[in-house]
């Protein structure tokens, strides 16, 4: 898979985010430290992204707001798609009565409107820092992934190489995870990586509608205070950009990690790619 440049360059992104969260509260920055000297300052020596209007530096507050967003969006796609395989692969795989009842509860989530349940639950709830909002977006952010592998597993429950083993007397439990389960890699890092675009984003999209801890710093905390402040109005672009430049990458990271699996897991796609690879030779040969 990392023969991929795809993947090469998702990966590297999605780990560069990953280290910087991690090790982000090390560095010798303070996202709350106030420089009255240096109040909605463009970029300069000094402060490398700006300042805010209340001369926080909006460097600091980028390499602190990775860790929340970012431990939000890995935490909400781990419990997503987590439900998504304990429910949509026993469905798939057992029918019938189990079929029956998943599938009642994977429709009952599916026809929900998501987002003004996450709206109502975040308002309710004390407290809402990463972990509760990565949970609330983990539990009402499974159904479509359920369903994708409900049908998948459907399918290959139906294969030659299950119903011989199923003769066999293999157990219901080994045919799933090491039968079914290894079929459905592609879908399921595809569905994770797809639960840390939508993850992030949903944070951010929380923290702009301020259903968040004030306390805490995130992308969407740092973009909810630049609107507030009128940001875009008064040009201080330095203030917004930055933590939304940081998502937009993220969500591209993730989706060229998802074309690379596609094309190891899809072998239609990999014969495709060799023979672009053939052609192209043979024309720079001619």
């Amino acid at each position: 898979m990392l023969r991929s440049w795809k993947v090469r360059f998702g990966l590297g992104v999605l780990l560069f985010f990953v280290v910087l969260a991690i090790v982000g509260p090390l560095l010798p920055l303070d996202p709350r430290a106030n420089d009255f000297t240096a109040i909605s300052q463009p970029p300069s020596g000094k402060h490398l992204f700006g300042t805010t209007q209340f001369g926080q530096d909006v460097l600091a507050q980028t390499v602190a707001g990775a860790r929340g967003s970012m431990l939000v969006g890995i935490v909400a796609a781990l419990i997503g798609t987590t439900i998504a395989i304990l429910v949509g692969v026993p469905a798939g795989y057992f029918g019938g009565a189990v079929d029956n009842g998943l599938n009642f509860l994977t429709n009952l989530f599916l026809v929900m409107p998501v987002l003004p349940l996450i709206l109502i639950v975040a308002g309710y709830v004390q407290g809402t820092g990463p972990w509760v909002i990565a949970l609330i977006i983990g539990l009402f952010g499974w159904s479509g992934g359920a369903r994708t592998l409900r049908a998948q597993s459907l399918s290959l429950s139906s294969r030659d190489f299950v119903l011989a083993m199923r003769m066999v007397g293999e157990p219901h439990w080994r045919l799933i995870f090491f039968e079914v389960l290894p079929h459905l890699t592609g879908w399921i890092s595809a569905m994770f990586l797809h639960g840390v675009i939508g993850g992030v984003m949903a944070e951010a999209g929380l923290a702009f509608l301020g259903i968040t801890d004030s306390g805490s710093i995130s992308w969407g905390t740092m973009i909810q205070a630049a609107q507030q402040q009128s940001a875009v109005l008064r040009g201080f672009w330095w203030w917004f950009v930055p933590p939304g430049l940081c998502i937009a990458l993220i969500g591209t990271a993730a989706t060229m990690v998802n074309f690379g699996v596609d094309e190891v897991s899809n072998p239609k796609l990999r014969m495709a790619r060799r023979s672009v690879v053939v052609r192209t030779r043979k024309v720079a040969e001619a």
